[in-house]
C-alpha cells in the first residue's frame, strides 16, 4: 500500500515528506504485530482512516513555522505524526497515558527521522508547558477535554486562527457542543476529502483566548 491518496490532496509535498508518508504503512504494520495500536480491520485502511483523517486538521489550519502543538491521547501517533510530517518547522508534544502506545510513537518517529516530535507517557493535566494549539482525535467529550487543556495555551497568537483546540470528531455533535458551552467553529471534512469515510467527520475549533 502506498500513500497516493495523501499526494492527491496534498500535491506540494517535498520528496522527503513523500518518502515519510510512503513509509508509514510498513512501519505501522510491523509495530502493530508487536503492540496493537490500530484495529486489524483498520490497518489496511491506514491512509484514509488514520493518516488522511489526521490531515483534516492541516486543511483547516496550516501551522506556521514555530507553532507548538500538544497532541493529547495520541494513541499510536494520530493526529500528531502525520501533522509532524506535514509541518516539519512546527513542534509536536505527543502524550498518552499508555506507555506501549508512546513506545510505538517513538519508534515510528525515529524510523522517519522526525526531529520535531517529543513523545511522553503522561496525562494532559500534568503537562507543564504551553502551546499554540491542542489537537486530538475523539478522546472524550469536548466539555471534559476542555477542562484538561484550558490552561495549556500561550497568551499570544500568530497563526491564522487564535490559539485553541482542533478536535477531530464524528457523527452528530449538537448535544456535545451545547453541553460544552464554548464558542466554536465546525469544519466538515467532506468539504476537503471525497471518500465516504469523511461524510460524518469534522474538525471542531475552540478558541481559548
Amino acid at each position: 500500500m502506498n500513500a497516493d491518496i495523501i499526494f492527491k490532496y496534498f500535491p506540494d509535498l517535498t520528496p522527503v515528506q513523500k518518502s515519510q508518508f510512503n513509509a508509514l504503512y510498513d512501519l505501522y504494520h510491523t509495530w502493530n504485530e508487536q503492540i496493537n495500536v490500530i484495529s486489524r480491520k483498520d490497518i489496511d485502511e491506514l491512509y484514509i482512516r488514520h493518516v488522511l483523517h489526521s490531515l483534516g486538521i492541516a486543511k483547516v489550519m496550516p501551522f506556521k513555522p514555530g507553532t507548538k502543538v500538544l497532541d493529547v491521547g495520541t494513541g499510536g501517533g494520530f493526529p500528531g505524526i502525520p501533522l509532524a510530517i506535514m509541518f516539519p518547522e512546527s513542534d509536536f508534544h505527543m502524550v498518552d497515558s499508555i506507555g506501549k502506545k508512546i513506545k510505538v510513537v517513538k519508534g515510528v518517529a525515529t524510523s522517519l527521522n522526525l526531529t520535531n516530535i517529543n513523545a511522553e507517557q503522561t496525562r494532559a493535566e500534568q503537562v507543564p508547558d504551553h502551546y499554540d494549539f491542542v489537537v486530538s482525535r475523539a478522546v472524550t467529550r469536548l466539555k471534559p477535554f476542555y477542562q484538561w487543556v484550558k490552561n495549556k495555551f500561550r497568551p499570544e497568537s500568530f497563526n491564522t486562527f487564535p490559539n485553541g483546540i482542533l478536535y477531530l470528531k464524528g457523527g452528530d455533535l449538537d448535544e456535545e457542543l451545547k453541553e460544552a458551552k464554548k464558542k466554536y467553529q465546525l469544519f466538515e471534512l467532506s468539504q476537503y476529502f471525497d471518500e465516504d469515510f469523511f461524510e460524518t467527520k469534522k474538525v471542531v475549533f475552540v478558541p481559548v483566548n
